[in-house]
């Protein structure tokens, strides 16, 4: 059994990973103890850091914020050109819609776009690091973009587009 625990947000949330398979994510609460909930909605409250170490075997406050440097530093962050958060699994390529889809896990069923986007919401457009394909399926979008400042200069005409249509 190898547990491991990802860091979400430093010192507050993690996703705890047994084999590669996410069993839940463990939250730092303010009152010193943390509250873990699986993929199955238990929830499991620990008191002390040794409760964690006796559950999982491992020592949360000795987490990196990326803990398998190892592989991450040998494999690209990207998917046919275009940057993601951490390493994609199946990647693809939907020449249709011009779209590069990958997963977060070899047996995910989520898939996610590569790159940055604007999405248009009910509240007008926002930027979108690596969202999900159904996001786009259901909202206009403008991108991939392979850099935020690309992404940035998107917006702002999109931004100035949308004011100048409303306006007449």
């Amino acid at each position: 059994m190898t547990v491991n625990a990802k860091t979400l947000i430093k010192d507050k949330f993690w996703i705890i990973e047994e084999n590669g398979e996410k069993l839940g994510t463990l939250q730092k609460q303010e009152s010193n103890g943390w509250i873990f909930l699986s993929k199955k909605n238990n929830k499991e409250i620990f008191h002390t850091q040794e409760n964690l170490r006796e559950r999982f075997g491992i020592d949360i406050t000795n987490v990196e914020p990326t803990q398998n440097t190892e592989q991450t530093e040998n494999v690209d962050l990207v998917v046919h050109g275009y940057p993601v958060s951490q390493k994609p699994y199946n990647p693809m390529f939907d020449v249709q819609k011009q779209l590069p889809i990958y997963s977060k896990t070899p047996k995910s069923k989520s898939l996610f776009c590569a790159g940055y986007y604007i999405i248009c919401f009910e509240k007008g457009w926002r930027k979108a690091y690596c969202p999900k394909l159904i996001t786009l399926q259901r909202y206009p979008f403008k991108g991939p973009m392979k850099t935020k400042l690309e992404m940035q200069q998107v917006l702002n005409n999109a931004i100035k587009e949308q004011n100048t249509n409303t306006s007449n």
